[in-house]
């Protein structure tokens, strides 16, 4: 897919890894969403970033697990743009530190809630108008390996992952759904000692810039010939 001109949503783009998609969309000329939860400025800075490329770009809100507030930002982007050809599903929360006894069913509701079902609610959302166009999906490590954030982490990357896989054989020929299943990525939801900490676990001796993430998705989406794929960017921390 040649990128240049298309519409893309991308979730919880306001910083970090979503917004990294975001400006490497705009570089290859996508128009961009930018969505957010809680932070406009942080959204706002993003689509200044976007727009610096040259296209266009629009901050839309939603909390990505209520649907009436997802169906009004697809629907936002719609009259805007005309259409969607291209949804990032990256909004994700980590949750508490939390061994299995641990997890209360507040704390299981608000990551899986967000990480999962949000996920499955924008992509029902934007399939009503997405005839034919690519969904990448910003898995995690924990979701194959379990993870050291908790069973809630674990269990909603590792539902989005057969989620992509369910979604990429239904979907085919005219969408295809990939996801990327990132290690540790150099952003603020680390603390620098915990950055330090999973760098020596590493092979690269260095965690994922957020930038290294945005450069996998763009390959996904440029491909036309990949679908039902998880590509893993942990720095030979897994090896499957």
């Amino acid at each position: 897919m040649d990128l240049s001109g298309k519409v893309a949503l991308v979730t919880g783009a306001g910083r970090g890894i979503g917004r990294a998609i975001a400006i490497a969309l705009a570089q290859k000329g996508a128009n961009v969403a930018v969505n957010y939860a809680h932070s406009e400025e942080k959204a706002r800075e993003t689509v200044e970033l976007c727009r610096s490329y040259g296209v266009d770009a629009i901050p839309v809100k939603a909390d990505v697990s209520n649907r009436e507030e997802v169906r009004r930002m697809v629907k936002e982007v719609v009259d805007h743009f005309g259409r969607i050809d291209i949804l990032v599903n990256n909004a994700g929360i980590l949750g508490k530190a939390l061994r299995p006894m641990e997890v209360t069913d507040e704390e299981w509701d608000a990551v899986l809630g967000v990480n999962l079902k949000g996920a499955f609610i924008v992509t029902q959302e934007v399939l009503k108008y997405m005839k034919k166009g690519k969904i990448a999906n910003i898995a995690s490590i924990a979701g194959k390996d379990g993870g050291t954030v908790g069973p809630h982490y674990a269990a909603s990357k590792g539902g989005l992952i057969a989620l992509t896989f369910n979604l990429a054989r239904h979907l085919a020929p005219n969408i295809l759904v990939n996801a990327v299943a990132p290690g540790p990525v150099d952003t603020d939801l680390i603390s620098p000692e915990i950055k330090e900490k999973l760098r020596k676990l590493s092979l690269t001796g260095e965690i994922a810039k957020p930038e290294e993430i945005a450069h996998a998705v763009i390959f996904l989406l440029e491909n036309d010939h990949i679908t039902g794929e998880v590509i893993d960017v942990n720095g030979g921390r897994l090896m499957d």
